[in-house]
């Protein structure tokens, strides 16, 4: 499974930077979620994913191919 924000930034025309900022975060930690370079998420942090996209947690991830 992985994380798909890049899609919704690019979708919303919005920046790695400004989403830092939206969840309180650096830059780097939103790197890691766009590159799928985390092995883990907070309840707490897919919620304010999906209130700063207006999505469900459906539109957050895919599944990958193994």
């Amino acid at each position: 499974m992985k994380l798909i924000v890049n899609r919704l930034l690019k979708k919303s025309g919005k920046t790695k930077y400004w989403l830092a900022q939206q969840l309180g975060t650096s830059w780097q930690n939103v790197d890691k979620f766009i590159n799928n370079q985390t092995k883990s998420i907070t309840y707490e942090r897919i919620e304010a994913l999906c209130e700063i996209f207006d999505c469900t947690p459906n539109d957050l991830f895919e599944l990958s191919e193994k």
